[in-house]
């Protein structure tokens, strides 16, 4: 019997965006991609849109492929001021990209495509809540405090591929032992 193996996007859960909330996307990005193109006298190609970026990221933009890409989660769960920030500070890089070549993400060519093309505050993170995206942590401790650690670099403890060390002490990080509600028990310091 041989073994299958799934591909990770294979299993990753898929959260389907509402056509009008799309569409609301779509417009919203129409309308200042028009902004842009009227004030620097240019068209422009419209970007891609995709609904694949995970985790606790708002949205990213891909700059060789003209293409944005916005958490679904995210979206849904603040639809308007989603759609009021995420699209201009996303479309923003492409144009920043396209105008002025590589430069700093959120430096000043990109502050002045938000706020004199799109006409939108330059604010470079998100407020949202992001408890429903938020990856599992995990508690380790050292002996002058405790720390967080994603799955990824817990994961990577687990296989030996890394340790941990406090940047105040010095101390190797050591797992919080969790009970089977996967709560920290805080008398487990040694």
């Amino acid at each position: 019997m041989s073994e299958i193996t799934i591909p990770y996007t294979a299993v990753m859960k898929l959260v389907r965006v509402p056509l009008a909330l799309q569409q609301a996307v779509m417009r919203t990005l129409r309308q200042k991609l028009a902004q842009a193109s009227d004030y620097l006298e240019t068209t422009f190609p419209e970007p891609c849109v995709t609904y694949r970026q995970r985790g606790t990221i708002a949205g990213s933009a891909r700059l060789q492929g003209w293409e944005i890409r916005l958490n679904p989660v995210l979206l849904i769960e603040n639809q308007q001021s989603f759609i009021d920030e995420v699209i201009p500070h996303e479309l923003a890089h492409l144009l920043t990209y396209h105008q002025f070549g590589k430069v700093a993400p959120h430096g000043k060519e990109w502050r002045f495509v938000m706020e004199t093309m799109l006409k939108v505050s330059a604010c470079r993170t998100h407020q949202f809540s992001v408890d429903s995206v938020r990856s599992k942590i995990f508690i380790y401790y050292c002996r002058c405090q405790q720390h967080e650690l994603t799955i990824r670099q817990h994961n990577k403890v687990l296989r030996g591929k890394s340790c941990y060390l406090c940047q105040q002490c010095k101390e190797r990080l050591k797992l919080l032992e969790q009970d089977k509600s996967n709560t920290p028990q805080s008398e487990n310091f040694a």
